[in-house]
C-alpha cells in the first residue's frame, strides 16, 4: 500500500469505524489523463459499510466521507469514487 492509500484507510476507519471498507487505487486505470500522476495514488475507489450512514441519503453520506478526507481531496487525490453503504446495505 502507498501513503495515501493507507491514510485513506486510516481516516475512514477512525472516522466512521466501519463494518467494511475497502480502498482501491485505480491510478493505472487513468494514466495518462488529467490529474494522474506518476507512481499512481491519484484515483481511488472506496467501498464503505458503517453504521454513521443509517437514514442517510446517498449525497450527504458522500459527503460526509470527503469531509473525513478533505486534506487528500485538496492534494494528492484528483478523483474519489465513493460508495458508502449503511448495514446490510448491499
Amino acid at each position: 500500500m502507498g501513503a495515501t492509500l493507507d491514510a485513506i484507510h486510516d481516516k475512514l476507519t477512525s472516522a466512521f469505524r466501519p463494518l467494511r471498507l475497502e480502498v482501491q487505487d485505480d491510478s493505472a486505470r487513468h494514466h495518462g489523463h488529467e490529474g494522474a500522476r506518476p507512481g499512481g495514488e491519484s484515483h481511488f475507489n472506496v467501498t464503505i459499510e458503517a453504521e454513521a450512514f443509517q437514514g442517510q441519503p446517498k449525497v450527504a453520506r458522500q459527503r460526509m466521507v470527503y469531509r473525513a478526507l478533505a486534506q487528500e481531496l485538496a492534494g494528492p487525490v484528483h478523483a474519489l469514487s465513493v460508495k458508502a453503504l449503511a448495514p446490510g446495505e448491499s
